[in-house]
């Protein structure tokens, strides 16, 4: 009898369900597995090529771009992931802490450059470090005094872009870490406090392994998100750079649309997937063995 109405229902639901598999089909798994196949050929865009197996792999070790642009990649995740985190992390205690429209004031603050599009938030980092009239433009200097460009910069290219991104994306860590506080009671925290628990002993025992939950989301979030960094870096690195600010996206761009070689764009996509993926796992393997021990 229940199996019958569990098929009843399953049935019932299938309407429902049909149109979002469909669409996830249509634009998610069918480009994939194209994308897949392309990968072990040596197609262009507007036309199919021959099957190559995996000498477009092969390639890849012997790439000095896709290496450089994998380092590229790996650098800037190093450069925004947990710093990201934990300055979000730092926003929300402070909101958490305020009271009334302040807090309202704050958290729009820190959340509106989340919505801006990239095109403004990158107008609005060249209007704040121009060299000559921005009020940033002299925060980096050489030992002799000069000003150094940032953005023409193959030192400190990387690193700004980097500053750039955490202040753009962080309102989303924020608004996450602040719904993470609000769902610890306060009686734990009284109950500290009348043990005798200062404000870092709650932190670091109470507060901090409640929001483990939270911590895990947001690291996963920004990996995702930075590991496949493409739009800021591309508009910035027009001023100077060149090659050596290259990441792995721009790589995919430049390779697929400006050298006409989909098959190789297909097979460093596929690896930048690989890599997504592999990173993922790692940090979640990471977070598990920590909590075991």
């Amino acid at each position: 009898m229940s199996t019958q109405r569990d098929r009843k229902e399953n049935l019932a639901a299938l309407p429902l369900v049909a149109p979002f598999v469909l669409v996830y089909a249509a634009l998610f798994v069918y480009p994939s597995l194209e994308m897949l196949v392309t990968s072990f050929t040596d197609g262009a865009l507007t036309k199919s090529g021959d099957w190559v197996g995996l000498e477009n792999y092969a390639k890849l070790f012997r790439d000095r771009y896709f290496g450089a642009a994998l380092r590229n990649t790996l650098y800037f995740v190093a450069l925004t992931v947990v710093p990201g985190a934990m300055f979000g992390l730092l926003l929300a205690l402070v909101v958490n802490n305020l009271k009334g429209y302040w807090q309202a004031i704050a958290l729009s603050v820190f959340f509106v450059p989340f919505i801006l599009p990239v095109s403004t938030v990158t107008a609005i980092a060249n209007l704040l470090t121009d060299t000559a009239n921005g009020p940033l433009g002299g925060l980096v200097t050489s030992p002799n005094g000069t000003v150094i460009p940032v953005w023409r910069s193959a030192t400190w290219f990387m690193p700004a872009v980097a500053v750039l991104t955490i202040w753009w994306t962080v309102g989303l860590n924020v608004l996450l870490f602040l719904a993470g506080l609000r769902t610890i009671p306060r009686d734990i925290y009284e109950a500290a406090g009348l043990d005798g628990a200062g404000r870092w002993a709650a932190f670091r025992y109470l507060t901090w392994p409640l929001l483990r939950p939270i911590t895990i989301l947001v690291l996963t979030i920004q990996l995702i998100s930075q590991i496949r960094v493409f739009d800021q870096i591309y508009l910035m690195a027009s001023q100077g750079p060149g090659r050596s600010a290259t990441v792995l996206v721009q790589y995919i761009y430049s390779v697929a649309f400006q050298r006409n070689q989909a098959g190789y764009a297909s097979a460093v996509a596929v690896a930048l997937f690989a890599l997504g993926v592999g990173v993922v796992v790692l940090q979640f393997q990471l977070l598990r063995l920590r909590r075991t021990r």
